[in-house]
């Protein structure tokens, strides 16, 4: 059984950040900043409920007699609790005998286009110790992106303000920034076990050290690009950042309404109808959260019974990263040409460049995770560059298409064939099936399967069809 050593990280994260923004905050009020004081409070105690709240849900303390329990929730305690309690499962495990356990079946990865299924027993101590592994990685994702993504863009857009980095807000900063970046790896590593939920998964330190490296310069490069914008253009960030979270709340409530599906009443038969619509916003909340600062490895999807998509959609990703990388470079050229004295002392194109080769690097780490390290790449039905590929082919074939200068001059049906003109492969290779016994002299008619000495001969005999069609339609009509 493995040390529950992801959990330890989750509490450790979550109880130095809390006490950093807490510290932060008190020096916000001896300074008499009372609107970044709240703030800062804000977005440390509203994350903090969502956790408590998520941890009482999974755990289904609600219905069990723990009035202790429930009370440290309720005071913020309930994370460190959780804590304590996997580990005193984790050293009983050996010394008390198991009163039953179960038996678990899960395919191995597929060796030479065959995969064999491996039985293996779980204990009663094991199962508790997943369930606390499941409760914190999605405890660690909330924490990330609805408490410590604002809170890094917040307290640097105050660096940004006051010209200045102190000891205390440089401490939040980075705390915070290690916290995306963990709940963004935790994100992706719970959307493969989601998705592969039948196979025994093995997630290799090469694969970590990919994934940590994508999410740092994905986020990193977004936090600095919407503090630079917000510096310069204090009233157009809430339009930008309410239209990215508005998009993304949506987007999964507009593919279910497409969908005509059901009411999705299979998530906890305790709650009602009204409960369980809380329960879904809530999870299209975290995933515009999510998606407003990297790109999300869990879809959400409401009409299926898991809500998750579990699929890959090789064009989603390739349409997120096209459109998130244009809008980073237009935000920095608004920046470039609004900004003010601050920035004179500052390469303002060298920093552009920066930014926008740190995204690209992000992209790189992120195609090499996906074609060499990730843990389930021979399950993937088609090849991550391939639909990179065949989207960016698509988009480009859409712009020429949309274009007027590459749109197709109409010709006449009573061109001769033997006229120079580009012809599709496919077509001519078909056609050629049928046409390859022919003499070179011949013309052939494919509409009405006749085969003409000349052109004009063909040409001559469609006009006489068409004046005959003509003919015979006036003498009825008369």
């Amino acid at each position: 059984m493995r040390l529950p050593s992801s959990i330890f990280v989750s509490v450790s994260l979550f109880t130095a950040e809390t006490t950093a923004a807490l510290y932060l905050s008190s020096t916000y009020r001896s300074a008499g900043d009372q609107i970044w004081q709240g703030l800062t409070l804000l977005f440390t105690l509203v994350p903090s409920v969502l956790v408590q709240l998520t941890l009482t849900f999974i755990h289904r303390d609600l219905g069990r007699d723990r009035p202790l329990v429930l009370l440290l929730h309720i005071l913020q305690l309930g994370p460190i609790v959780r804590c304590l309690e996997a580990f005193c499962i984790y050293g009983s495990v050996g010394r008390v005998e198991e009163p039953y356990v179960s038996i678990t079946r899960k395919k191995q990865m597929p060796r030479g286009g065959q995969s064999e299924e491996v039985e293996r027993q779980v204990g009663q101590a094991e199962g508790k110790l997943f369930t606390h592994r499941a409760a914190f990685a999605r405890t660690s994702v909330i924490q990330a992106f609805l408490g410590s993504a604002p809170q890094l863009t917040l307290q640097l857009y105050i660096c940004v303000l006051q010209q200045g980095l102190s000891i205390g807000r440089g401490t939040l900063m980075v705390i915070s920034l290690l916290s995306i970046v963990y709940g963004a790896l935790r994100c992706n590593i719970l959307a493969i076990k989601i998705k592969y939920d039948d196979y025994e998964v093995d997630v290799r330190p090469v694969a970590y050290l990919c994934i940590f490296l994508w999410r740092s310069f994905e986020i990193a490069t977004r936090v600095v690009v919407l503090v630079l914008f917000s510096s310069v253009l204090q009233l157009w960030v809430l339009p930008v950042v309410l239209l990215n979270f508005l998009v993304f709340f949506l987007y999964p409530w507009i593919l279910f309404w497409q969908s005509h599906s059901p009411f999705p009443e299979n998530i906890e038969k305790t709650l009602t109808r009204v409960g369980t619509t809380i329960v879904l916003c809530l999870l299209t909340f975290l995933y515009a959260g999510i998606n407003m600062f990297c790109w999300s490895a869990v879809q959400v999807k409401l009409n299926d019974p898991d809500l998750i998509n579990k699929s890959q959609n090789w064009y989603r990703m390739a349409v997120y990263y096209m459109l998130r990388f244009v809008e980073n470079a237009s935000l920095l050229l608004l920046w470039y040409i609004y900004k003010t004295d601050f920035y004179k002392f500052i390469c303002a194109p060298l920093l552009v460049l920066q930014l926008l080769v740190a995204y690209a690097i992000a992209i790189f780490f992120m195609l090499v995770f996906y074609q060499f390290c990730h843990p389930c790449r021979r399950l993937f039905s088609s090849s991550m560059t391939q639909g990179l590929w065949n989207c960016s082919s698509l988009i480009c074939l859409m712009c020429n298409s949309a274009s007027p200068q590459n749109r197709p001059m109409g010709k006449s049906v009573l061109e001769p064939a033997s006229s120079k003109e580009p012809t599709n492969d496919r077509a001519h290779d078909t056609a050629s099936d049928s046409t390859d016994d022919m003499p070179n002299d011949t013309t052939y008619d494919m509409l009405n399967d006749t085969i003409y000495d000349t052109p004009n001969e063909m040409s001559n005999n469609i006009r006489g069809g068409i004046n005959g069609d003509i003919s015979h339609s006036v003498s009825c009509n008369a």
